[in-house]
């Protein structure tokens, strides 16, 4: 049995999915329910950072294990790594709540293919899209853009770049690289990829993609949003602490 009373899967899972949680009750279920229809062996890991409202009781219904924040650190960083640490595939993919994987057999065959025809590869990303009935012409813009310049940074430049919201790492990678810097209150998914490089390769794939639902960018709007971004790219860069303070989280109803 599991820390929290849950049946440990009887085979060994190749895929551990990882979600940092803070305050998501509205979400938590349904992220974790999309995995329900993946037949590949796995598990689902909610990694809590002290949430105020019913996260984990959701979570725990819904069939994840609950990872407790262990201390005050309340950084996604340490939250992933939380989960990592209980974390029993071969292969750990990190999502924030509300993405979801379109056909999420076929996506995760094609990932494991990736990494089994390459065995440099140790980071996989996917270009990333707001859910198609919330997404709006600037949403479209700007993540065009950034999904290029992802792209080109992890296989062109071979310097390392991807979202958080959907990192697919290998297991003896990630912990030769350390885990996620909890240190950086922003930045850490960044990081993370940056450090695989110097141990394999990084790779984004351009035939898979995520959705999420926006909210951080429809409650900001993108000009602030790309400020934030590119102030704590710089200061990470200069000081290697991010500017940030905090990234709290922006719930429903503030969007």
């Amino acid at each position: 049995m599991n820390p929290e009373g849950y049946p440990t899967p009887t085979k060994p899972p190749v895929i551990s999915v990882v979600i940092p949680a803070r305050d998501e009750e509205e979400d938590i279920e349904r992220t974790i329910l999309q995995f329900k229809a993946l037949t590949l062996p796995h598990e689902v890991i909610v990694s809590d950072g002290k949430s105020t409202d019913a996260t984990t009781v959701r979570a725990k219904a819904a069939g994840a294990q609950v990872v407790l924040n262990s201390d005050n650190t309340r950084t996604a960083a340490k939250q992933r790594n939380d989960g990592a640490k209980i974390a029993r595939g071969e292969f750990i993919v990190f999502i924030d709540t509300t993405v979801m994987l379109p056909e999420i057999n076929s996506f995760f065959t094609c990932a494991l293919t990736l990494f089994k025809n390459d065995s440099s590869l140790v980071g996989l990303s996917a270009p990333q899209w707001i859910q198609p009935h919330l997404e709006t012409s600037a949403d479209r813009f700007f993540l065009t853009l950034i999904n290029w310049l992802l792209r080109f940074q992890n296989n062109t430049l071979k310097k390392g770049a991807a979202s958080g919201k959907f990192q697919m790492i290998r297991r003896e990678a990630f912990e030769k690289a350390g885990g996620y810097p909890e240190k950086l209150v922003t930045g850490e998914d960044h990081e993370m990829f940056v450090q695989l490089t110097k141990i394999g390769r990084t790779h984004t794939e351009r035939s898979l993609y995520i959705y999420y639902d926006g909210r951080r960018e429809h409650a900001w709007g993108w000009p602030k949003l790309l400020w934030y971004w590119i102030r704590d790219t710089v200061a990470i860069a200069a000081t290697g602490k991010s500017a940030s303070a905090d990234w709290a989280p922006v719930s429903k109803t503030s969007v």
